[in-house]
């Protein structure tokens, strides 16, 4: 049973972005002499190429199974404990000064709130996870919805 899955892909302001990348690339082709369609269709294809780059690597946070997964990463709900939201200047020192250089992260710049995620796995060097998502409280709450029906079965 999946409790949560989110998919970090860009927000709007990413996609406003690729498309200036038309005209740009529109741009840097014309000069060179080519029939007037290349240029424009050379531009669309970077455009595309681009978002589809973007969007299809955009990693997946999820709980599942027992496990949360973030990205490639994946770890048992039973080794995670104290969870922290943390949105706005709280999340960028979350990610930044605060953060140990030993923690496992998975961040996106064009997603404010992180979630940190204790480990208590002695035998794991890092301290916790430090994961980029939108409901930081709705994933915390996952966990724990995970980790009690784990404890349960």
């Amino acid at each position: 049973m999946t409790r949560y899955r989110e998919r970090l892909i860009p927000g709007a302001g990413a996609g406003v972005a690729l498309l200036l990348l038309l005209p740009a690339v529109y741009l840097v082709l014309l000069p060179l002499g080519l029939p007037g369609v290349v240029p424009l269709l050379g531009a669309a294809a970077a455009t595309l190429a681009a978002e589809a780059v973007l969007f299809g690597t955009a990693p997946v946070v999820e709980v599942a199974g027992g496990e949360l997964r973030a990205g490639p990463a994946r770890i048992p709900v039973s080794l995670t404990g104290e969870t922290e939201p943390f949105h706005g200047s709280e999340a960028t020192a979350a990610r930044g000064t605060g953060l140990d250089a030993r923690a496992f992260t998975l961040m996106r710049g064009w997603i404010d709130p992180v979630l940190r995620v204790r480990l208590t796995d002695p035998d794991d060097p890092a301290p916790y996870w430090v994961v980029s998502t939108r409901r930081p409280e709705r994933l915390a709450a996952a966990l724990a919805e995970e980790r009690a029906a784990a404890t349960a079965a």
